[in-house]
């Protein structure tokens, strides 16, 4: 392994923020070695728990995020905030806006935040953020706090990757209509309607409620609806307790686990072939050629593709996985 990874990751061992954060940046950044560094930072993370928060923009979750994690903090936790945010189009990095609802976190010592771009990717979540909790994990941190972008019908990664998810609506936007219409439902542990302090809060809670009633959730097993204000701090201590009072089944916790694992190998394993794939067609000259007779009307993009795979099935495929000297099957 590259000796750069190596001390970093020892800084990481000694609790060195500097080091945490050049480790989060270089993974972040895919730089070669990326993956044997996160195989071995894996067996150091577990311990935390990891809290995910989604909802429309403008719902107020950074603000709600601030006030979560003031709290926490107060009760002696130790937390990291994972902002992700929309990617620039001219960097690509992220436009870094949640880290100025956050001004009142930046100077408590036992709490990190750090802004991510999705990166285009679908979801407004990378394999990236992922990373990056799992090294906040390895850090030390008692709770990792993920912040999405959005949410909408393919916005809803978050469930992958959270210990929990809260799904957070605000009165006068049509939000509770909007979930349905989004069909992110299923994917809430807590609801909580933000702003509870303006009119109409009431209302959007018993839309909530009334749709959730006709659900395939059982009656003793609906998910939390709460009403809180970032504002004015209500309901804050009582969503924090009910963020940390996880669930009692061992078996449900377990399931939830072995979900997220399953997605998280099925995404890896996409992004690698499709690198390999990719590099390969563009490195052999067969998508020009591929675009050149589909743009001739001479073949179509169907069977060009089903061909390709036809041909890769007949022959050897190999995945390679960055290496910090190359690559490695």
């Amino acid at each position: 392994m590259n000796p750069t990874w190596q001390s970093l990751i020892q800084g990481l061992k000694d609790k060195d923020v500097r080091s945490m954060a050049k480790l989060i940046t270089r993974v972040e950044n895919r730089e070669p070695g990326w993956a044997n560094a996160m195989a071995d930072i894996y067996p150091r993370a577990g311990s935390a728990r990891i809290f995910g928060i989604t909802g429309s923009p403008g719902a107020g979750k950074s603000s709600l995020t601030c006030e979560i994690s003031r709290e926490l903090s107060s009760r002696g936790y130790s937390i990291g905030i994972i902002a992700v945010d929309p990617s620039s189009p001219f960097s690509g990095g992220a436009l870094l806006g949640d880290r100025l609802r956050m001004q009142a976190l930046f100077t408590m010592k036992d709490v990190y935040i750090r802004s991510m771009a999705t990166r285009g990717m679908l979801g407004g979540l990378c394999q990236a953020a992922r990373d990056a909790a799992r090294i906040l994990d390895a850090f030390g941190k008692d709770i990792v706090i993920i912040e999405t972008v959005g949410v909408g019908q393919d916005e809803i990664e978050i469930v992958r990757a959270a210990d929990r998810v809260m799904l957070v609506l605000v009165p006068g936007q049509g939000d509770g209509i909007q979930a349905i219409k989004a069909g992110v439902m299923e994917i809430a542990d807590i609801y909580v309607v933000n702003k509870a302090d303006k009119p109409g809060a009431d209302e959007v809670a018993a839309d909530i409620m009334g749709m959730l009633s006709l659900s395939e959730w059982e009656k003793d097993a609906l998910p939390p609806v709460m009403q809180a204000s970032a504002l004015t701090r209500q309901g804050i201590g009582g969503l924090v307790d009910t963020l940390l009072d996880g669930p009692s089944d061992s078996r449900d916790i377990r399931v939830k686990e072995e979900m997220r694992v399953t997605e998280e190998i099925l995404s890896m394993l996409e992004r690698e072939v499709f690198r390999q794939v990719r590099g390969d067609l563009v490195q052999n000259g067969w998508l020009v050629r591929a675009v050149k007779q589909v743009m001739g009307r001479s073949a179509d993009p169907y069977t060009v593709v089903r061909k390709l795979l036809q041909d890769r099935a007949d022959g050897a495929f190999t995945i390679h996985m960055e290496h910090g000297n190359g690559t490695e099957e």
